[in-house]
């Protein structure tokens, strides 16, 4: 990973639709991510930056501590969060460090449209459980999709890395190749030199410096 380090601030100010925002963590099962699909990082998430709202994030997860900003509802699973907000419950409640990596270009209308047509249509499905979230990465090392049949539309439960890659390739930032599952998280980390359509392209890992957070009442 790149030496390049940012605040929060900066970082909240520079990012646009389509970057991808890595995480990574000590616990037992972030390890056993890291370890499983022999990747640096452990979660992924992509940012959401439409006109004149705060900055979000697009991602899955287990944890249900923030509400959902498309649905207004607080669930487990795909959701959409204040990006802010999201960044610091991960460093602060889950001891994550985090890194931003831009596109090279900014996403088109025709982009955002259809990323707002796979939220609409993704937000709230299930995250796996722990078995079959291994499951499905693993029947996913070996899917591979006619070139010209689109990803699936539709998925029944979805991890951090399948949803961001269900997401980029609707909006044609990913070739339709490869089921959404193939991808892990570590396919977003530099070192996996992904492939993007179109001549888009993302930057190193920015490292991400979080406010520590604020003493507990009584402290």
């Amino acid at each position: 990973m790149t030496g390049t380090s940012i605040g929060l601030d900066r970082a909240l100010e520079l990012t646009r639709t389509g970057d991808i925002w890595l995480f990574r963590g000590h616990s037992a099962a972030d390890r056993a991510i890291r370890m499983t699909t022999n990747s640096p990082v452990n979660h992924v998430g992509m940012s959401v930056v439409l006109d004149d709202l705060p900055a979000l994030i697009w991602h899955a997860e287990l944890g249900r501590s923030l509400p959902d900003m498309w649905s207004g509802a607080t669930h487990r699973g795909v959701q959409l969060h204040n990006l802010r907000d999201a960044v610091l419950v991960w460093a602060h409640r889950y001891g994550q460090r985090a890194w931003l990596r831009q596109l090279n270009r900014p996403a088109t209308p025709r982009m955002e449209d259809e990323l707002l047509r796979t939220i609409a249509r993704l937000d709230g499905t299930p995250f796996p459980s722990t078995a079959s979230l291994a499951g499905r990465w693993l029947r996913g090392r070996g899917a591979r999709l006619p070139r010209r049949r689109r990803a699936a539309r539709d998925l029944e439960s979805a991890y951090c890395a399948e949803i961001v890659a269900a997401t980029y390739q609707s909006m044609g930032l990913l070739p339709q190749d490869r089921s959404p599952n193939w991808y892990d998280p570590g396919r977003f980390w530099s070192g996996d030199e992904l492939r993007l359509s179109d001549g888009y392209e993302l930057g190193g890992e920015i490292a991400v410096q979080v406010p520590d957070a604020p003493p507990s009442a009584g402290e």
